[in-house]
């Protein structure tokens, strides 16, 4: 029989052999070729959470493969940091990641990583800073706040989400900038932060755009740390409005394990892109407090290097402290 490229196709398809061929390898390579564990270092409900789950349905329509959310709390997400490395660097699993949370615990004490062994592939959003009040408070506006904790240092209480968080740097950092001293109360998170605040154990909260806009009329949002003010909550300030040169929050990212090809790091980084580029997922993050951001592979270390820059002052102090 004379072998045709027909009748050798044929016969490879028959063997299994056509696998070795090298357009047919890409193929079989493609990115994710399975569904994709997402690990998320936090309880269900916070703000991680609900993100990665707004991310899901148009992930699974990007790369036609399921994403499956897996919540591993502990240690303010280190726990899950730690652990990241020891998973296969295939893609098919990778981890939330916040800064300035992997910048600062290990600057702080072991937390079982370093900054440099999480691998960030992608920023797509931030949840602003705020300085939160109840909608009774004394203070209307946070001049009134700064003025009485000038006046009696360390009387005025804040809380926020943990001890090494965003929200514990942001403190420092407004205290930084504005030469006052307040108390940081931590709590489990940002939603006990606020429960506390409604329930007049804390004087304010400084906590994230995301808390202000679903307590609504039960607070008052003295100040966030935007550009320009937040289209959720366009009646508070931003912080440069009122004179003190503060932009920030919690940037949210995905990493994946050391030694994640290249490739497979730069087709994660793009469908990423992808969703944020979807009107109805960015109006779905803007309604809800977030702001979406871009910052893709290529910008990644700069990124990350310039914020462990931008931090390391606050962070020197919270080390002294």
């Amino acid at each position: 029989m004379k072998l045709t490229r027909r009748t050798f196709t044929k016969s490879l398809l028959g063997t299994g052999a056509i696998l070795a061929t090298p357009g047919i390898l890409r193929a079989q390579g493609a990115y994710p070729a399975r569904a994709v564990n997402y690990v998320i270092p936090y309880s269900p409900g916070g703000e991680s959470d609900v993100t990665a789950r707004m991310q899901q349905v148009h992930f699974e329509a990007i790369a036609g493969q399921q994403l499956i959310i897996q919540n591993k709390p502990g240690a303010g997400g280190a726990t899950a940091w730690a652990q990241l490395n020891g998973y296969e660097p295939d893609g098919h699993t990778i981890m939330g990641t916040i800064v300035p949370h992997t910048i600062l615990q290990p600057s702080i004490k072991d937390v079982g990583y370093v900054t440099e062994d999480i691998t960030n592939v992608h920023f797509f959003h931030y949840t602003p800073d705020a300085i939160i009040v109840r909608a009774d408070s004394k203070y209307e506006t946070l001049q009134q706040m700064l003025d009485d904790a000038a006046q009696n240092p360390g009387m005025v209480t804040l809380g926020g989400s943990g001890t090494n968080t965003a929200n514990h740097l942001a403190s420092q950092i407004l205290g930084d900038l504005t030469e006052t001293v307040v108390t940081y109360i931590p709590f489990k998170g940002s939603a006990p932060a606020i429960t506390a605040l409604l329930g007049g154990q804390i004087a304010g909260a400084i906590s994230y755009t995301t808390q202000g806009v679903k307590a609504g009329d039960q607070v008052r949002v003295l100040a966030v740390a935007t550009e320009e003010r937040h289209p959720a909550l366009p009646d508070a300030p931003t912080f440069r409005e009122l004179g003190i040169d503060h932009v920030g929050g919690a940037y949210r990212g995905i990493a994946v394990p050391q030694g994640t090809p290249e490739e497979i790091q730069d087709r994660l980084s793009g469908i990423i892109s992808e969703i944020n580029a979807i009107p109805a997922f960015r109006e779905q993050m803007t309604e809800a407090g977030y702001t979406v951001t871009d910052i893709a592979r290529a910008d990644v270390p700069g990124f990350v290097a310039g914020k462990a820059e931008e931090y390391a002052p606050a962070i020197a102090r919270l080390k002294s402290s």
